[in-house]
């Protein structure tokens, strides 16, 4: 028998496309496919329609916690915190979990389990290119939101190189035609520098994340002489020494995360996302636990991932507007506003009566999920994060988060139960 490994990066639940960034957003941000989700939903075009939660405006998809930015995570409530280890099963240990309800602010309740559990983070990494862009984008117009806005809006990108290789599909809508196609980003799809943002968090594709990267790096490099002519960004990576190239992926990555007060030996994206990527320039390795990513969004709701611009922004490019995946989709969350971000990355090897399935690795198991729950949206009564990182071998990674998902919301449910 020839024996082999199968290692498979699942950064989605393919061809299922998670779709972020409020649904009434197009006309601001030039992310077209927003508007294919907006004429589905009201039954003008083909699609579906979008779930009670998923309707938020861009004005109520807001920071809750610009009033508590001193905050820190408490210290954790052992009742609370044998509820929800208790929810785990026989194989917790394989879970790092942490879990934040700030249902009632004044009375925060944390429960934290393996927090400090190191994994290669997946795609949840995308999430550091998001304050990568928008830290970027700070630095070169400090006190300059329209300029801001304009870079994300009116630069037109072109995918090249650096998207290789990538299988993950992305909603493509081409409004004179209302034509939507689904399909991986080719070399010379052209769009916004906004619509590579929400493609990188929305449909999870690592060729928009590494063209996120590639991006950023060039607007730490030249402020604002970006955006540049394509032949000038050509030449910075072809001439530039690796190292020095493998010196402004650290600081294009690395630096708003500790400017925004964030560890890095405990969250670190090293690298771009693609083969190519990886080649032209030379990164680190990544990581992640679960307590780090609880920081993330602890900082994100307090306006201090970058500053208050960004972290609005980056929440909205998590807002989940299209079909769920997941830990999001779990049906008790049908009326929560979730904002959210997943990766995984599975392992098989030979092993007697086992069939190595897409999320069901043997040897390695990955699967992590960050969650911002607002219960019911309108109403917001409910509110708390998750984080959320596991490595449960030969199960449905998919499914045990969803269902997890179920049980965190009804314990959350009845704490808070009039």
């Amino acid at each position: 028998m020839r024996f082999f490994t199968l290692i498979i990066f699942a950064w989605v639940l393919w061809p299922v496309v998670a779709a972020a960034y409020p649904i009434y957003g197009s006309e601001s941000t030039a992310i077209r496919r927003l508007e294919h989700a907006r004429l589905a939903h009201e039954r003008k075009v083909a699609g579906g329609r979008r779930l009670p939660g998923e309707l938020l405006t861009l004005e109520q998809v807001d920071l809750r916690l610009l009033h508590r930015r001193d905050m820190e995570i408490p210290e954790p409530d052992p009742a609370f915190t044998t509820q929800v280890l208790n929810l785990l099963g026989a194989e917790a240990d394989r879970y790092g979990i942490a879990v934040l309800d700030l249902s009632n602010i004044d009375q925060p309740r944390y429960a934290q389990h393996n927090s400090e559990t190191i994994h290669n983070p997946g795609s949840v990494g995308k999430i550091v290119v998001a304050a990568a862009l928008f830290q970027a984008l700070a630095d070169a117009y400090p006190k300059d939101l329209e300029s801001r806005r304009k870079v994300l809006r009116d630069t037109w990108v072109t995918a090249d190189d650096f998207i290789v290789h990538d299988s993950h599909k992305v909603s493509l809508w081409d409004p004179p035609t209302r034509q939507l196609a689904r399909r991986p980003i080719q070399i010379g799809d052209r769009a916004s520098l906004w619509e590579f943002a929400d493609w990188m968090l929305s449909a999870s594709s690592n060729a928009a994340a590494s063209t996120v990267i590639k991006q950023a790096m060039l607007l730490v490099r030249f402020g604002r002489d970006y955006p540049l002519e394509d032949a000038t960004a050509v030449e910075f990576f072809d001439k530039t020494p690796r190292a020095e190239l493998g010196n402004v992926l650290v600081k294009t990555l690395q630096s708003p995360l500790q400017r925004s007060g964030i560890d890095v030996s405990r969250l670190r994206q090293g690298s771009f996302f693609t083969v190519t990527g990886k080649r032209k320039v030379p990164g680190t390795s990544s990581h992640t636990t679960s307590r780090a990513l609880m920081t993330y969004l602890l900082r994100l709701e307090q306006g201090r991932i970058v500053d208050e611009f960004s972290s609005r922004e980056i929440k909205r490019l998590l807002y989940m507007t299209e079909r769920r995946i997941r830990y999001a989709s779990a049906p008790a969350l049908h009326d929560a506003a979730v904002y959210f971000k997943s990766g995984s990355l599975y392992k098989c090897q030979p092993e007697p009566g086992f069939v190595c399935r897409k999320y069901h690795g043997n040897t390695r198991n990955l699967m992590h999920s960050v969650a911002i729950v607002e219960s019911p949206a309108a109403e917001r009564r409910l509110y708390y994060f998750v984080t959320l990182v596991s490595n449960v071998l030969r199960k449905n990674s998919a499914v045990d988060h969803q269902t997890l998902a179920t049980r965190i919301h009804r314990l959350i449910q009845a704490a808070h139960a009039k």
